[in-house]
């Protein structure tokens, strides 16, 4: 059971011809006439009964198909799937059931099996469209669920019953009080509704505490709740005004459904007045017009009807019309248009403080049953097309009637998915915050060893500055700053790691765009400054040349990197040939190595570093990273030149800390 029962009282429901089937059958006939009235729960028990007595095999197989769509119908998605595969087994000639079956499997969450079922259909009916559309839905419905947005729901146990529990509207200026439709067994209508089988609806009101508890749902008074339906409440920005819809009960017979007013007075409300809405209600009191919703301003009405007004896309269509200052309708429905309505049914509107429209339709691609999407407000009062909520707002089931809690990213919804407490049931929905963190350790890139007492200072471009100092471990952490987050969502942050007798490190981490919860983890590697040779990544040269290679200017950013953190630091640049003589230098290879070490200071001050920071050296073949006598032993020529090249290097030695620029 879903929001079917909904769809089929406060829903507005459209009703749809019977089959023709057995028609010598008097059980059948029955059923056809019940089915044809909307009166799906007495259909399915007739259609069985007819079923019993039936001796065609084609007429049963075509009664089974009609027990499938009396379940279809009042959103008994798993019981409507079993009667279709039932169908199917008997030889139902019509391909649709296949689409049918599908469909309920999509309802439920198979994604697999619907589409093997819509392929099934497919074969037979390869030009209906909707069986490349119910595909293409299944497989974005997985994607939507292996890969969730942030929200978070979960049921509220509290105002959830095994009966239907459904569109909460919030009825205090606080939104600490609710109004909200249920058939828990203390609603006033007696007996069963000849649609479902199911009690009758009533309007329930309560009130949650400063911990969040809510109290025992209290019915609203007779003005309000009759022994027909009652639903889909929604309250102007005072809470002075309500909107609901009303179905009455008469027996065997059909009556549509109507939006009604009642003024709020205290905790009393004044008898309710029906919004004549209809353009005949002589004629047309059988269609329906509900779930109203209001703008911001409180100026027009959001409402679903089935009624044929102009512009009528079909099914159930959502319209708007003006209020006047008494809360009246004044003057004629108008269409939302063909970007919001689909052929199917567009129902629960709700207008948030910004004026995005939110709804439910079964008419654009979903995870399965009614889904919620919005659409924002254009300059011209109209919406945009409209996107979907997503899992897990949405799921494979029916979701319907979200209402927020004024500009918060929280609020209510209807679902009727698994884990709740019985057919459709209030969901609460809200927008954790983004929690964000910065942890890690610093160690001596010599040694390995942590370093203790290193100091680790974090800038945020939102104009946040703080620092720690490393523990015995070399570990530090900015998680929380009292109840406060140090790292903030869309923030970029510039890191400094330092230590007296070390080079410091700059690192940057970035929140902005960042849509999961996320601890950046780093380690930095503080290189000791005195009496040690700091390596650079290998810069190459030509054999017997000192011009740098264009590959080479890529490894100097290491260096360029270090003297710009690093602005009070001089430095011996040094540059190593390998052992082999050179015939092109007079100098030999000590000359080559101070060319290449000029080459080096020449480019760095192209980049802006101060000439008087750079002693270049040439070091010749004096500090071999790979012995002479090691690489006459190698077996190949490929092995000597690798070992050759280690030793024509560029490295650097720190020889001041205190360097002070000059003036210009």
């Amino acid at each position: 059971m879903t929001t079917r029962k909904i769809l089929a009282l406060l829903v507005l429901c459209l009703l749809t011809a019977a089959s023709a089937v057995a028609q010598g059958n008097r059980l059948a006939n029955e059923a056809n006439e019940a089915y044809r009235k909307g009166f799906y729960f007495n259909a399915i028990e007739l259609y069985k009964k007819a079923y019993t007595v039936e001796k065609k095999a084609a007429t049963k197989a075509e009664l089974i198909f009609m027990v499938a769509e009396s379940y279809r119908m009042i959103g008994d998605a798993p019981q409507a799937q079993v009667w279709y595969e039932k169908a199917i087994k008997a030889q139902f000639t019509d391909p649709v059931v296949y689409f049918w079956a599908g469909e309920m499997q999509k309802q439920q969450g198979k994604y697999a099996d619907a589409i093997a079922n819509y392929n099934k259909y497919k074969e037979k009916k390869s030009n209906d469209p909707r069986a490349d559309a119910g595909i293409a839905a299944c497989q974005n419905a997985q994607k939507w669920k292996d890969s969730p947005t942030r929200y978070a729901v979960d049921p509220e146990v509290l105002l959830n019953t095994p009966q239907w529990d459904f569109s909460p509207a919030f009825s205090d200026k606080k939104n600490e009080t609710v109004v909200f439709t249920s058939s828990r067994p203390a609603a006033t209508g007696d007996g069963a509704d000849d649609i479902t089988g199911d009690s009758f609806t009533d309007l329930f009101t309560s009130t949650r505490d400063r911990l969040g508890k809510w109290s025992e749902p209290v019915k609203l008074p007779l003005e309000i709740n009759t022994d027909g339906n009652e639903g889909a409440p929604i309250f102007n920005s005072k809470r002075t005004v309500m909107y609901f819809t009303r179905c009455p009960n008469i027996k065997k017979e059909v009556k549509g459904c109507d939006i009604w007013m009642s003024k709020k007075v205290g905790n009393n409300f004044s008898a309710p007045v029906m919004l004549k809405l209809k353009p005949d209600a002589g004629k047309e009191d059988s269609l329906n017009i509900g779930h109203p919703a209001l703008t911001p301003d409180d100026d027009h009405l959001v409402f679903a009807s089935n009624v044929n007004f102009p512009g009528a896309k079909g099914g159930r269509d959502l319209y708007k019309v003006a209020l006047n200052k008494d809360g009246m309708p004044t003057g004629a429905p108008t269409n939302l248009g063909a970007d919001i309505n689909t052929a199917k049914d567009d129902l629960f509107p709700f207008v948030r403080f910004d004026g995005n429209l939110y709804y439910s339709t079964n008419g654009l691609p979903g995870m399965g049953g009614m889904d919620m999407f919005v659409a924002e407000k254009k300059a011209d009062g109209m919406w945009t097309a409209p996107e979907n909520m997503k899992s897990p707002l949405n799921s494979p089931g029916d979701d319907f009637a979200i209402v927020f809690d004024g500009e918060n990213d929280r609020g209510f919804f209807t679902s009727n998915r698994a884990g709740g407490k019985g057919q459709d049931d209030i969901w609460r929905f809200n927008m954790p915050n983004l929690e964000f963190a910065l942890q890690g350790n610093v160690y001596d890139k010599v040694t390995g060893m942590p370093i203790q007492g290193a100091k680790v200072s974090v800038v945020g471009t939102n104009g946040s500055n703080f620092s720690a100092l490393t523990d015995e471990n070399g570990g530090f952490s900015f998680i929380e700053s009292g109840k406060d987050r140090y790292i903030k969502e869309e923030t970029s942050y510039s890191i400094l790691a330092e230590k007296e007798g070390y080079l410091v490190v700059k690192d940057q981490i970035t929140t902005v765009g960042v849509k999961e919860s996320t601890t950046f983890v780093k380690e930095y590697f503080l290189e000791p400054i005195l009496n040690t040779v700091i390596k650079l990544p290998q810069i190459l040269y030509d054999v017997d040349q000192f011009f740098l290679r264009p590959e080479a200017k890529d490894s100097l950013e290491v260096l360029y990197t270090t003297l710009t953190d690093n602005p009070n630091i001089t430095i011996e640049l040094r540059s190593h040939t390998d052992a082999r003589p050179t015939r092109k230098y007079k100098g030999g290879n000590k000359e080559l190595s101070q060319l290449r070490a000029q080459s080096v200071v020449n480019y760095m001050v192209e980049k802006g570093i101060a000439a008087d920071r750079m002693t270049p050296v040439g070091m010749g073949p004096d500090e071999p990273v790979i012995a002479m006598d090691v690489i006459k032993k190698m077996a190949t020529t490929e092995e000597k030149e690798a070992a050759h090249q280690k030793n024509r290097r560029t490295d650097f030695k720190v020889l001041r800390t205190d360097y002070a620029p000059k003036e210009n």
